[in-house]
């Protein structure tokens, strides 16, 4: 998810679904969650959201606290991308 709207921070919920195969409903819950966890901030600009995703934000799993969101967002998107792949 957090891909999907580093990629196009004005990214609509129905795209951000289609892309990972997920209902407009799951997308939203998620995007609700990490923005109560602190990763995304949501701003109404107009009919649609601006995304901003957090880079700084530690990892919540205890295996990786020691890293930066945007840490692996870096490595992801220097790479192919792997939701581009699919399609």
């Amino acid at each position: 998810m957090l891909l999907v709207i580093a990629r196009d921070p004005t990214v609509r919920l129905r795209d951000i679904a289609a892309t990972l195969d997920i209902t407009e409903r799951a997308a939203q819950r998620i995007v609700t969650e990490l923005v109560e966890e602190g990763y995304l901030t949501r701003k109404r600009e107009g009919r649609r959201n601006t995304y901003t995703v957090h880079r700084r934000e530690s990892m919540r799993a205890p295996q990786a606290r020691e890293t930066d969101v945007g840490e692996i967002l870096d490595v992801l998107l220097s790479n192919q991308d792997p939701l581009e792949a699919k399609g």
